[in-house]
């Protein structure tokens, strides 16, 4: 019934794994040591009191009942009452001490992934889905629970009183106690490796299991309007009943290993009580022992054996929250590909912002997506990008503004190297306003004081009087104060547009990376943004995606990417003159202005 088969050198290099694993996790507990080890105490407590029973039973038998002395039965009564009480007492103060410290490792844990994922570039969740990553803060973090608020207290605890628990045996009869190790360690030193061996395997499939499941349950939700509308709701339930499956599999192959060997650890406890039975039963009738001594041995058994098969199921609690560990130490030790110079500079407040000889693939592609691109922009020039789709309009805006980081080459703003650029200079500097505005539950003014979350509520009023769009929010009943619900879903596209561009005046940036704001709105909410963000681009540097020729003219300059390369590079009179791919585009522009405003590579 076990699952799996020979272990490989991996499986051994994750054991050795999860002692690392285990390490870290001490001292990223640290700030709890204190009382962790007054957890510790009271556990030591706690198995004194559970060995001293089975002596006062001894006492009781021996002298109490065979000897007829009822002082001596008295105080074994007693005495075994009293070690129940403070037990009980006990337990329930070491739990309240290690919850404390669990829950507050749990806290900071999620707190350390969650500001490490938010400190993470753009190719970061390029590589990785955010279903996985969903199951890697919820999932894998509860997954330790168990372990870090019980686990890791019973693993000393059991462990405490098994040593105890022997010490003891082998004081009241040696020849007991060999007979029961010798039967014992054999029998469970075997299955105890095997059962190592393929619980570590199965608890990581687990996990991986359960990011995948999760994975397609976070697209399954977020994509329901694309699936309803092409009707492919039977496919998608497919593929989530098929992961659902397997993560089912994956479950009952664990539980298949845990049943066995559990299994057998109860059957070998059973065993050594029928030998203690009978073998204790020939001692007493030879005056070796007593009949106390013997009965002290079938409690005493239980103390061995109960810790015994704790260590194993606390083992399966380790190997899985060891597997969640290692993934989530594994995500918090990722390097961001755009990260902070260990020697920032702040950027100039304006510049000549600059590509040299930039080039960038992305990561498992086979072709760049950008090849020995070289531009300059002047401050307060705007320039157009535009470009067959895939040509790398947006990857090129994307390393303008350093989203990403060039394969080779590099860009800098005021003739500094954005690398070794101060990120909150970088931002403040350089700001991207991407073609649909994302918002956050809240309010309107808190969505826009994302931008800088120290500005007054009279600087987000001036943000959108800035952009001339202050009166139309005011007009809500509830004004700035407005809920805009999950993804703003309370505004309309072209409000929520507004916000996404009053975050940007509000920042008042240098420079302003645009993804065609206007190209998702109707004609009517169109002409509002283009307005607002006319007055937003007054007087600043303008990089600007463009799919529509009414924004190209506009611009001061237009770069003409084709597959990968910068091919053209003037003003729109200058390159229609030239009659290359820009002249191509602006006359199929031209022949289709009756019927239609026109595109350029949308």
């Amino acid at each position: 019934m076990w699952a799996g088969g020979a272990v490989s050198e991996e499986d051994k290099l994750d054991r050795a794994e999860t002692g690392r694993v285990l390490r870290r996790s001490l001292q990223f507990a640290q700030p709890y040591r204190r009382t962790i080890w007054w957890a510790v105490g009271l556990v030591s407590v706690s198995a004194l009191c559970t060995v001293a029973g089975p002596v006062f039973v001894k006492t009781g038998l021996d002298h109490g009942i065979t000897n007829a002395d009822a002082t001596a039965l008295n105080w074994s009564v007693a005495g075994f009452v009293l070690t129940v009480v403070i037990g009980y007492f006990v337990a329930r103060a070491q739990q309240l001490a290690i919850n404390r410290a669990g829950e507050g490792f749990l806290r900071d844990l999620r707190v350390a992934v969650f500001d490490r994922l938010q400190a993470q570039s753009m190719a970061f969740f390029d590589r990785n889905k955010a279903g996985v990553l969903v199951a890697r803060m919820t999932a894998d973090i509860e997954s330790m629970g168990e372990l870090i608020q019980w686990g890791l207290l019973q693993f000393v605890g059991a462990a405490l009183l098994l040593v105890m628990t022997l010490i003891l045996m082998t004081a009241l009869s040696w020849q007991m106690t060999l007979i029961v190790v010798l039967f014992v360690a054999p029998v469970l030193g075997l299955a105890s490796v095997r059962f190592q061996r393929l619980s570590n395997a199965a608890y990581l499939d687990v996990r991986e299991r359960v990011g995948s499941n999760l994975s397609n349950l976070q697209e399954g939700i977020t994509g329901v309007r694309v699936i309803q509308a092409y009707g492919r709701e039977a496919e998608t339930q497919r593929r989530f009943v098929q992961s659902n499956r397997a993560l089912y599999g994956s479950h009952l192959r664990s539980v298949r290993i845990s049943t066995w060997y559990f299994g057998l650890v109860e059957w070998a406890g059973i065993v050594s009580i029928a030998l203690i039975v009978g073998i204790g039963g020939m001692l007493v009738h030879r005056g070796s022992v007593g009949f106390g001594t013997v009965a002290a041995f079938v409690l005493l058994t239980a103390n061995l054996f109960d810790p015994v098969q704790q260590l194993s199921q606390l083992y399966n609690t380790v190997q899985s929250a060891a597997a969640s560990l290692h993934k989530l130490y594994t995500l918090m030790d990722t390097v961001p590909d755009v990260a902070e110079h260990p020697k920032p500079v702040r950027l100039p407040a304006a510049g000549v912002l600059e590509a040299h000889h930039i080039t960038f693939a992305y990561e498992g592609s086979e072709r760049p997506a950008l090849t020995g691109v070289s531009l300059a922009v002047a401050p307060g020039e705007r320039l157009a990008l535009v470009g067959p789709t895939g040509a790398g309009k947006s990857t090129l805006a994307k390393l303008l503004s350093r989203l990403y980081d060039p394969t080779n080459g590099y860009v800098t703003f005021g003739e500094i190297d954005l690398r070794v650029a101060s990120l909150e200079s970088l931002r403040e500097r350089v700001v991207v306003v991407p073609q649909e505005g994302f918002l956050f539950g809240g309010t309107i003014c808190e969505n826009i004081r994302i931008a800088r979350p120290g500005a007054t509520d009279a600087d987000v009023a001036a943000a959108l009087q800035a952009i001339g769009v202050l009166e139309r929010f005011e007009e809500f009943p509830e004004g700035l104060d407005t809920e805009v619900r999950e993804r703003g879903s309370r505004l309309s596209a072209g409000e929520r547009q507004l916000v996404s561009l009053a975050r940007a005046a509000l920042v008042d940036p240098a420079v302003l990376v645009l993804d065609e704001a206007t190209s998702n709105l109707d004609p009517g909410t169109e002409a509002v943004v283009e307005k607002a963000l006319e007055r937003l681009m007054d007087g600043r540097t303008v990089i600007v995606v463009a799919h529509r020729l009414s924004t190209v003219r506009r611009a001061d300059r237009i770069a003409v990417i084709d597959h990968a390369h910068l091919v053209e590079l003037g003003t729109h009179e200058e390159l229609v003159v030239r009659g290359g791919r820009y002249a191509a585009l602006a006359e199929a522009w031209a022949r289709s202005q009756p019927t239609t405003e026109g595109t350029v590579g949308r």
